[in-house]
């Protein structure tokens, strides 16, 4: 954790310095905006800014903005003065601490801030053959490809194998090639000079020398414009990079590791992606399975998850009923981890009673809800398949399987795609199956509800 804390305050944020560096952070100091900008561009970074509320915290806030320097600010006075803190936060700042310092309080946002609760959840053996082969490759310095689909978890194992190399001590630098414009990704990665271009104020370190001697991470590296590839593998090869306006090379010690969501092989056969940069990434692939290939994982985060939002919102930690955890098991997600986090977030805030029920979980407030809608249908579907499942005894194994079809099919709503994915078939097995039954003069439930009919499904 890197502290820059803005300010005097009379000597109070000396006293939050000292509880800082007790818990582990390294502490750089500014007197002003100025200095605070002149640290940052320097290359020396902050995970944090802990600024003195009587600084013009707006006018800081704009110039980190103009500058595409991304870093939060918490904002320190030496009273309890509620018009500070609310002028503070509007101006831009995350948080207000009343001064003298709690060291609870600092450590609270300290730890927040490094969001030291990222922790590698999991149970699934799929998920443990991953996590087992990202420890054996931790402590080297080679290069890592983590793949997956957006929301598995990428940035988290890209932490993780961090915090267990032999770098862990210094910076993790990330950078989203997806969110950064084309034309400024460059200056992003490799710095400039002043002058370099228009809005180029004063020299700026790039994320390539402020991750000096710790991790870079390349996120959507996939997204990189070919042009700015060539200049990367350079990086990558020679471990030197040249500052955009710049005419002398700058070494660098960092380990690279990417992700990337899409399949790199392909972008390479249709040259979007340089074949010799996906080498060198590509020396270890850590391939996170999407979360509905894992489904042992999908309770322990829901606890996980139950028990961090229940805490962090001052809340009893309760139960998931049977029923909000089989519809939980049963949902596709598509968004993944990050889809299943942001369902018990909200479950966690909207349930009502001693249990968090699936009301909670199918509530229409604040959030992406049709994989979760779906997720109604699927419970239901499961039920009832439960039900028919009761009384097998004297029945043959076609008709308890014609019966399990269609009871399915009838609480999916006549959903072709949802009745096979519960069944776990394939929608065209499930399609014969129906046709066979419709010859046989079985009623079959219509693709989009309504009477019952007979013929082709």
């Amino acid at each position: 954790m890197r502290l820059l804390i803005v300010g005097t305050l009379g000597g109070q944020l000396t006293l939050a310095t000292k509880f800082a560096m007790d818990k582990g952070a390294s502490v750089t100091h500014a007197e002003s905006n100025e200095q605070a900008l002149a640290v940052l561009r320097s290359g020396r970074g902050a995970d944090l800014l802990m600024v003195d509320v009587s600084l013009d915290i707006r006018d800081l806030v704009n110039r980190l903005d103009a500058e595409r320097i991304h870093v939060p600010i918490v904002a320190c006075g030496v009273t309890n003065d509620a018009r500070a803190a609310v002028k503070a936060i509007h101006a831009g700042a995350k948080e207000y601490i009343p001064l003298p310092p709690d060291p609870d309080l600092i450590a609270a946002v300290l730890a927040a801030v490094a969001d030291d609760s990222r922790e590698m959840i999991y149970r699934d053996d799929a998920m443990a053959k991953v996590v087992k082969l990202a420890q054996q490759i931790a402590g080297s310095d080679a290069s890592v490809l983590i793949t997956g689909e957006s929301g598995t978890g990428k940035e988290v194992l890209a932490r993780y194998l961090h915090a267990r190399s032999l770098r862990a001590k210094r910076p993790f630098i990330t950078v989203n090639c997806a969110a950064i414009p084309e034309n400024l990704l460059e200056s992003e990665l490799f710095g400039h000079e002043k002058g370099a271009f228009t809005g180029a104020l004063a020299r700026r370190i790039g994320k390539f020398e402020e991750a000096n001697g710790g991790t870079l991470l390349l996120d959507e590296i996939s997204e990189m414009e070919v042009r700015l590839q060539a200049k990367l593998l350079r990086a990558i090869q020679e471990r030197v990079i040249d500052r955009v306006g710049g005419g002398k090379p700058v070494p660098v010690d960092i380990r690279i590791v990417a992700t990337s969501n899409r399949n790199l092989t392909d972008a390479v056969r249709e040259g979007k992606f340089r074949e010799d940069l996906w080498f060198r990434l590509n020396v270890v692939n850590l391939n996170i399975p999407p979360l509905r290939e894992r489904p042992a994982d999908i309770g322990e985060l829901a606890q996980y998850f139950v028990k961090k939002y229940s805490e962090g919102n001052g809340l009893a930690v309760r139960p998931l009923s049977a029923e909000a955890r089989r519809a939980l098991n049963i949902n596709r997600w598509p968004g993944n981890v990050r889809e299943l986090e942001n369902t018990l977030h909200r479950a966690v805030l909207l349930s009502t009673g001693p249990e968090i029920g699936i009301d909670g979980i199918l509530s229409p407030d604040g959030g992406r809800l049709d994989a979760v809608r779906s997720t109604g249908a699927a419970a239901q579907a499961a039920l009832a398949a439960e039900q028919v499942t009761r009384n097998l005894v004297g029945r043959t194994v076609a008709e308890v399987e014609r019966d399990l079809i269609l009871e399915t099919l009838k609480h999916c709503l006549g959903n072709r795609t949802h009745a096979a994915n519960i069944l776990g078939i394939s929608i065209r097995t499930l399609r014969n199956k129906l046709n066979e039954y419709s010859a046989g003069g079985t009623p079959i439930p219509p693709p989009h509800g309504g009477e019952q009919m007979r013929g082709a499904a």
